[in-house]
């Protein structure tokens, strides 16, 4: 049985949040697993990324590892600069959902029907001592199989017998560990190959329950510190580190702390009672039109919502008219950028018309900006 659609609770309650430049779920690492249960008692699809700065900065840089974050049914903050970021954005991003950490949560959960898992990648040999160890400790996870396809290209790694290898072991949820770019570049190829359905990148989690590396003390976690802490576990690592702390530093000053501002100046001059989104209803149309305007903030998603169902349904490119939009809240911005993932699975495109600049700056300010396809017509 092949998987399609995306788990129905997280299309009707998801509360997503544009943070430098990635939509994340507001969640707590309980709400996160009960999701993760539920898809596989339902056996429902949940995509499951766990972006951390390194992530998050790679995301910045690469389209379709861009494209494999908005297209997730789920997106927890995996790094603590991203909660002091959402702090500093007053958004609801509270909680460090480390996906060692959920891992973790959820193997340690006694079940009487144990979560079947199946581990994908790692080094050498490691795979199968997580594999052995799962089985040996875990109350609430057991492991039905493992695969090392070495170092290889995607294709050669998802062959038509490597997939049957793993639907044949039926797991509940696949660990894949290539590396998160490869990773994710090898779930977006074989999403709808694979029966399972819980699938993540969570490449750290093979070497935690194996044993062959140790996860840092619970206060180095909490104040950030971890990465100090992997790098004297792996200093392979101090690069990576050092590059994305660079990168990190950049985009605070040129873009979080100015957005901070600008965002506040945007609210206090808009008007917060007068969004409108509506939805053209001529036939004939090229595109679907959706017009927005005003306010648009997390007290008009409902309507949006109801606009994006109507415009995925028609099957057609969509065109977002927002010539009188005064402001675009952090939820909305999010919307878009997973509606553009929706449409771009449909073969469609998202464009955006006569944008005023307030919100173009605003759109770069939150680092999507380069995301969309903008329009402007002659007046």
């Amino acid at each position: 049985m092949k998987h399609t659609a995306p788990v129905s609770h997280l299309n009707k309650t998801r509360h997503s949040y544009s943070l430098l430049g990635l939509p994340f779920d507001a969640v707590s690492i309980e709400e996160a697993a009960e999701i993760v249960c539920d898809a596989i008692d339902q056996q429902a699809r949940c995509f499951l990324s766990t972006p951390n700065l390194n992530f998050t900065v790679m995301a910045q840089q690469d389209e379709a590892f861009y494209h494999s974050v908005i297209n997730s049914d789920l997106v927890v903050a995996d790094g603590m600069p991203l909660i002091w970021v959402a702090k500093l954005l007053k958004l609801p991003v509270y909680q460090r959902v480390a996906g060692s950490d959920l891992f973790a949560w959820l193997s340690n959960q006694p079940r009487e029907k144990k979560i079947r898992v199946f581990f994908f990648g790692g080094e050498a040999g490691i795979a199968e001592k997580a594999h052995a160890e799962l089985n040996r400790l875990s109350p609430g996870m057991e492991s039905c199989g493992f695969y090392d396809p070495g170092f290889v290209s995607i294709d050669e790694m998802s062959s038509p017998n490597v997939i049957d290898h793993i639907n044949a072991c039926q797991p509940d949820f696949i660990v894949v560990a290539l590396g998160a770019k490869k990773g994710q570049q090898w779930i977006m190829h074989n999403l709808e190959k694979l029966n399972a359905p819980v699938i993540s990148h969570l490449g750290a989690v093979i070497n935690f329950v194996a044993g062959s590396v140790q996860r840092a003390p619970e206060k180095w976690q909490r104040f950030g510190g971890e990465w100090l802490w992997r790098i004297k576990q792996e200093p392979k690592l101090y690069k990576r580190y050092l590059g994305d702390g660079f990168r990190f530093l950049q985009m605070l000053l040129t873009q979080t702390l100015p957005l901070v501002f600008y965002d506040k100046r945007l609210i206090n001059k808009a008007n917060a009672g007068n969004g409108r989104v509506l939805t053209d209803t001529l036939p004939q149309r090229e595109k679907f039109i959706i017009n927005m305007s005003g306010f648009i903030g997390d007290e008009i998603m409902g309507e949006f919502g109801k606009a994006i169902h109507a415009a995925l349904l028609s099957g057609q490119d969509v065109m977002i008219e927002g010539e009188k939009i005064e402001y675009l809240s952090s939820a909305v911005i999010a919307r878009l950028q997973t509606f553009q993932g929706q449409l771009k699975r449909q073969h469609n495109a998202l464009w955006l018309k006569d944008l005023p600049v307030r919100i173009v700056t605003l759109l770069r300010l939150y680092s999507v900006l380069p995301r969309f396809g903008l329009i402007w017509t002659d007046k």
